[in-house]
């Protein structure tokens, strides 16, 4: 399928690694331009520099933090100068959950960083994209909007799901699409060192741990970031027109669970 993808231009947050590096891959595979942000410079960098060799096609970082009115505001601005404008948006920035105890301090740090922080880069990104009649803007949320156990992977995913269907709302007649990814347990470059912490906090060895969590995936193992990457690139495309607003779960399959 050709998702009439080339020339456009993308900005994705938490582009340096996980899931964002993933999607910045994609992407650029599909002949998109892309702009990774993410706030350690020499391993955004690094990642830009890898995906340009891989695609051929233009592919910048930009140094960013997402919880910072102005530091996102200079982000697009320098994106703009380089790109020439923004036509699809991924936020992808945030901290990985991990299930530990927290603070009130760590609540509105999450919520600053994945809530307020998508919420500054599609007030940025928002009106390029109107002004042209077309984008896309795709938040990266979890399977934790829909499960207890973390409080604040909950409420930070159930937030974003609320941010999307609004702006979705707001912006879906004026050609700009916005939908909700819900990732589940996926494997990144961080998933020895997560499932290792995970295993020893529950007292069991990583195989135990892992064959645990692949039980209740109905696919019998844990998606890639690749494959979350995948799904992420056809909502960005033109060809995901029929979504506005809604949440798509890329976790394999969860087993039991009806939604309806």
């Amino acid at each position: 399928m050709d998702l009439e993808l080339t020339g456009r231009r993308a900005v994705v947050t938490g582009g340096s690694r996980g899931i964002g590096l993933a999607v910045g891959r994609a992407l650029a595979a599909e002949g998109v331009d892309v702009a990774l942000a993410a706030r350690t410079k020499d391993v955004l960098e690094r990642a830009a520099a890898d995906v340009a060799r891989a695609s051929g096609r233009n592919v910048i970082g930009v140094p960013a933090d997402t919880g910072d009115d102005a530091s996102v505001a200079t982000m697009v601005g320098l994106v703009v100068a380089q790109l020439g404008g923004v036509d699809i948006l991924v936020n992808a920035a945030a901290t990985p959950a991990t299930g530990a105890p927290f603070t009130d301090e760590d609540l509105e740090g999450e919520v600053n960083v994945k809530v307020r922080g998508y919420l500054r880069c599609a007030r940025a990104v928002a009106p390029l994209m109107v002004e042209s009649g077309w984008g896309r803007i795709v938040n990266i949320a979890g399977l934790a909007a829909r499960q207890t156990g973390n409080l604040v992977g909950t409420v930070r995913n159930v937030a974003v799901v609320a941010l999307t269907k609004n702006l979705a709302d707001e912006l879906g007649p004026r050609g700009v699409n916005v939908t909700v990814v819900h990732p589940g347990m996926t494997r990144t470059e961080r998933t020895p060192e997560a499932l290792a912490a995970m295993a020893q906090a529950r007292g069991t060895t990583v195989d135990e741990l892992e064959r645990a969590l692949e039980s209740g995936v109905a696919i019998g193992r844990l998606v890639t970031a690749e494959e979350v990457a995948a799904v992420v690139a056809f909502l960005a495309s033109p060809k995901s027109v029929a979504l506005n607003g809604d949440a798509v779960v890329a976790g394999g399959g969860a087993r039991g669970s009806i939604h309806y």
